[in-house]
């Protein structure tokens, strides 16, 4: 098995806590986040591991020196040059992955409960029907994404103080779509990943969102919501104040909704 951790951000979010370091080298429960992700999913069976690093990369690669990376065979997706967003950076990456197995991708400053080697199975059983599995939840957020009743990607849809904005892609109209809070974790399968090798968004820029390349090749593949399962903990640790709900999540703690 084999994944994708999402490294190189900038962590604006988590300043002071960045400035002088990546936000895969903050600190929860005593482990950096980059480690937790790391020993997740190294427990649950993935053997090949890819790292993107940008903002203050020297740094993650001097730490998983130190760690020998862990026992892994984890190779490093390098944008110090330029910061290629997470679409760009996951195609960057394709030539590090085995071509014909599928890739979880995970953010770095994700934490969560699931069980991703269950996730990781079960979406290799759709390798002929869906190009991705997208984690979800029901969380409020600013901006959703938007499902049919089978599931399938079909656009996004922002809340905004001024009023909501949405795009849909196909013949579903907004209100009749299903509503969800993208998590940050996904598993792409090798035929998405060959389109995204030669994908550029319309704008020509090559650092681009992955949910722009979703968005573009959903009424193409079948891209589909894998919801959280009940009772699984999930946070978003890229601000300072949810640090602590991540701690609890890590220690095998349950916390407030």
């Amino acid at each position: 098995m084999q994944a994708m951790i999402f490294a190189a951000g900038l962590g604006t979010r988590l300043r002071p806590l960045t400035d002088n370091r990546p936000k895969a080298l903050v600190e929860v429960a005593g482990r950096t986040l980059l480690e937790h992700t790391i020993m997740k999913l190294r427990d649950a069976g993935f053997d090949r591991i890819v790292v993107n690093i940008h903002h203050f990369g020297n740094q993650i690669i001097e730490f998983l020196s130190q760690h020998e990376n862990f026992g892994l065979d984890i190779r490093l997706s390098d944008e110090r040059d330029k910061l290629l967003n997470t679409g760009g950076g996951l195609k960057n990456a394709i030539p590090l992955f085995r071509q014909d197995e599928p890739v979880l991708i995970h953010n770095v400053d994700i934490v969560s409960d699931i069980d991703v080697a269950a996730l990781y199975k079960e979406a290799s059983l759709q390798t002929t029907t869906t190009g991705a599995c997208l984690v979800c939840n029901s969380q409020p957020t600013k901006r959703y994404l938007l499902f049919n009743d089978q599931t399938e990607l079909r656009g996004w849809y922002n809340v905004r103080p001024e009023g909501d904005v949405g795009v849909t892609k196909g013949e579903e109209r907004i209100e009749d779509l299903r509503r969800f809070h993208f998590t940050g974790i996904h598993v792409v399968q090798p035929s998405l990943l060959n389109d995204l090798a030669n994908y550029l968004p319309a704008d020509g820029d090559e650092a681009f969102s992955i949910i722009t390349f979703y968005l573009d090749e959903c009424t193409r593949h079948r891209l589909v919501a894998y919801e959280l399962p009940e009772g699984c903990q999930w946070e978003d640790c890229g601000r300072v104040e949810s640090l602590p709900r991540a701690a609890e999540i890590i220690r095998g703690g349950r916390v407030r909704p």
